[in-house]
């Protein structure tokens, strides 16, 4: 995974976890991955070291990644909208059998059964 994926991947595990993050861990996560800041400008910004800046943002992409092993919203979020394309695609080609079928796997996969 290249650099600009594992970022879009930890943007993605952000908008789903960073309310979980402190404050400041928000703060350097925003700075860094959305406002395009360096260490030193985000050190700055909050008259800290740029190591104390590494530190936090490395343990952010832990915290993050480990609130998606365990939590799992990401990969459910993604299950479920490529079941609900199967589905829209299955009623466009008048499979509405299929489109019940896949629906209800979905609904039983939901409900732990």
């Amino acid at each position: 995974m290249d650099e600009l994926e594992k970022n879009e991947m930890l943007g993605d595990l952000y908008a789903y976890y960073g309310s979980l993050l402190t404050k400041s861990q928000q703060d350097y996560f925003e700075d860094y991955y959305y406002n395009d800041l360096s260490l030193g400008e985000i050190a700055l910004n909050h008259q800290v070291s740029r190591q104390a800046v590494y530190d936090n943002l490395r343990r952010c992409r832990s915290l993050l990644t480990k609130y998606e092993d365990k939590l799992h919203m990401q990969r459910d979020y993604n299950m479920i909208e490529d079941k609900l394309l199967k589905v829209t695609t299955a009623l466009q080609k008048d499979k509405s059998d299929l489109a019940l079928q896949i629906t209800t796997n979905l609904l039983n996969q939901l409900r732990g059964e």
